[in-house]
């Protein structure tokens, strides 16, 4: 096994558990002590996690993770309803839109309106949300399942044929000096795909995201068109961004 893939599974057990072994880690990824030792001294240096006596915890409590391949995420939910209302916004009658897999995405797709519209998706949540609108013609890649997405080459492959209008992605984290992050190597390819046949995408994350890293950067700031984001976003982290080279679109409160 491949250090990229160790670094993938020990995340994987950080974000199921919050803290790990070393034995553990061991045992489970058949290496020695000495090798996950060396692994989380790297995925450190990385600010993803914190090396305590005989083992690690995550480097920040409230450090998001990857989804659940049996039930979406409900975290922060007010937040994924106001972004996924400005979402709404950017979406016209006749779109051929893609919906990458994620509980902000879901969040859009629950929001859609059954109306003539065309929609790309690899969630199987999104699948099971949009299958009952008649009107909103389904579109689904094949590939294989991780979690509740379809990813892989064929998946991929598939994408790169298609006219899409405008693309809607998730990130586990957005930072200013990594970009847009997630912790599966095994989604990356699918995302580029999105990015590189779309006319116009976007990266529909809640605030508290912003100053996270994951483990795989799957794009740089100039290659996104807009990110869209909750009210919750203080003035302070939007400018720093900004200056960073993002495009922020963020929800306003009616009072």
């Amino acid at each position: 096994m491949n250090a990229i893939r160790r670094h993938e599974l020990i995340m994987e057990a950080l974000l199921a558990s919050r803290e790990v072994t070393v034995q553990d880690l061991s045992e489970r990824l058949n290496v020695t002590g000495k090798t996950i030792r060396e692994d989380l001294a790297r995925l450190e240096e990385k600010g993803l996690l914190l090396r305590i006596h005989g083992g690690a915890v995550l480097a920040q409590s409230d450090q998001l993770g990857i989804l659940s391949q049996q039930e979406p995420l409900v975290r922060h939910a007010s937040e994924k309803t106001e972004i996924a209302e400005l979402a709404l916004t950017f979406i016209d009658l006749g779109d051929i839109i893609a919906l990458d897999g994620g509980s902000t995405t879901l969040e859009i797709a629950k929001r859609l309106r059954n109306q003539p519209i065309t929609v790309v998706t690899n969630d199987v949540h999104i699948i099971a949300e949009l299958s009952r609108k008649d009107e909103i013609q389904l579109v689904v890649p094949g590939g294989y399942r991780v979690r509740n997405m379809l990813a892989g080459a064929e998946a991929e492959a598939y994408i790169r044929k298609l006219n899409i209008k405008k693309a809607f992605l998730s990130a586990t984290g957005v930072h200013a000096e990594f970009g847009f992050t997630i912790y599966t190597g095994d989604l990356t390819a699918f995302k580029r795909a999105l990015l590189d046949t779309a006319q116009t995408s976007y990266v529909v994350v809640d605030h508290h995201k912003f100053g996270q890293g994951a483990l795989f950067t799957f794009a740089d700031f100039h290659e996104i068109n807009t990110i869209l984001t909750d009210s919750g976003i203080s003035s302070d982290t939007a400018r720093q961004y900004r200056q960073a080279g993002a495009n922020l679109a963020i929800y306003e409160r009616m009072n």
